[in-house]
């Protein structure tokens, strides 16, 4: 969930957010307005580097094709359970 809250609000609670976004796992980020438009965002670094692994991934040509040939496959009921995938790795076979 995104707050919206005005630059003056966000300079004077700077020191608090990362407190903030240790104790609310979901506070996700701050949207900070200059004169009532938006001009940064502040957010945890887990979801930062989570955007950022993302449109790594999305830029990536081939693993997108792959990761929609993943999805429609599940889709389809073609899936090994985990059990049987670990005991394939862990056996050799």
């Amino acid at each position: 969930m995104t707050q919206i809250i005005p630059m003056i609000e966000a300079r004077k609670r700077l020191m608090s957010l990362p407190h903030e976004f240790e104790q609310d796992k979901e506070l996700g980020a701050f949207q900070v307005t200059r004169h009532g438009k938006p001009v940064m965002a502040i957010l945890p670094n887990d979801l930062y580097e989570t955007i950022m692994e993302t449109l790594e991934v999305m830029g990536d040509d081939a693993l997108v094709k792959s990761l929609r040939q993943s999805i429609q496959e599940a889709k389809n009921g073609k899936i090994i359970p985990w059990d049987q995938l670990k005991q394939e790795l862990t056996c050799g076979k």
